[in-house]
């Protein structure tokens, strides 16, 4: 399965395409951002369904590393 490309690699992408600036420590730290919301509304989720919060928090950082790869 490949991997999906996140809003914000997408922006990166586009930023990089359009300016000579060296935005790549701002784009590191916007990516660590969303994969935390990712993962935030995965095992919030779950949780709500009555699921085990500690189990639920590391499946949902094997669905971000499956779905977006581990960046």
């Amino acid at each position: 399965m490949e991997n999906k490309q996140t809003a914000v690699e997408w922006l990166a992408n586009y930023i990089k395409g359009i300016t000579d600036l060296n935005c790549d420590e701002i784009i590191e730290q916007a990516k660590q951002m969303e994969k935390e919301q990712i993962v935030d509304a995965y095992t919030e989720c779950w949780m709500n369904d009555g699921g085990n919060g500690f189990h639920k928090v590391k499946e949902a950082e094997s669905y971000y590393n499956e779905t977006y790869g581990d960046k």
